[in-house]
């Protein structure tokens, strides 16, 4: 599927950060990606992530939060991260028309997103890949309590050897969220997605996860549409 690329700029406050869209013939709605606390925008896993979604009909969005474009190690407070993510959406909608524009993020893009949308920011619907809901060994301190007053609809793709989400932990506050929260396990998969002994590569790994992304958007893109 023929495609065509953006590179641009957006100011976040004081910052400026780089921003990526892509977007194929007549796509069906937007999805905004945001990366890890690790990793940037062009790690091949979210690019992996993004061009299989532009081939299954979907517009991508890709930016890098301030810290990473600044080249620091600490992620930014979610301050920062929850403005950035307002300007991301902000220019995904300038972008596409009135197609419905969804947040996805790797782990804490995600969870940034979610606090986002608890503060306000519109979004069509919230996917995580990868929920940090606590830190590894550390399940006392749960990174819970905001999503239980979003009802938006809400994607968890997580993986079964995940330590920053053991699954009855996840299952118990996705079941509470409601039935407007999915939770789909990616057998095998640690935070990253990856499988031992698997040969793919991290872009592969990402590709993977756009299938049940592109389901999910898809079936709530006709709520969108009214």
């Amino acid at each position: 599927m023929s495609t065509t690329e953006e590179a641009f700029s957006v100011t976040v406050n004081e910052s400026t950060i780089s921003a990526l869209f892509a977007e194929p013939v007549d796509p069906l709605a937007t999805v905004v990606v945001a990366h890890g606390a690790g990793a940037g925008m062009h790690h091949p896993f979210l690019s992996g992530f993004s061009t299989a979604l532009n081939n299954l009909g979907l517009s991508t969005l890709r930016f890098n939060f301030p810290y990473m474009e600044a080249g620091k190690k600490f992620p930014d407070k979610p301050p920062a991260a929850i403005a950035t993510w307002r300007a991301a959406m902000d220019a995904a909608r300038d972008r596409s028309s009135d197609r419905g524009v969804f947040a996805t993020g790797k782990s804490f893009g995600g969870r940034m997103a979610s606090m986002a949308a608890a503060e306000g920011m519109d979004a069509a619907g919230l996917v995580f890949l990868g929920y940090p809901l606590h830190a590894p060994k550390r399940p006392e301190k749960l990174r819970d309590e905001h999503l239980y007053g979003l009802e938006l609809p809400m994607l968890f793709l997580q993986g079964t050897r995940d330590p920053f989400a053991r699954q009855g932990e996840l299952e118990a506050v996705v079941g509470r969220i409601g039935p407007h929260a999915k939770l789909d396990w990616f057998e095998g998969g640690d935070h990253s997605f990856k499988v031992a002994w698997s040969k793919r590569t991290t872009a592969q790994d990402g590709e993977l996860l756009a299938a049940p992304v592109s389901a999910f958007v898809r079936a709530n893109s006709r709520t969108v549409a009214g």
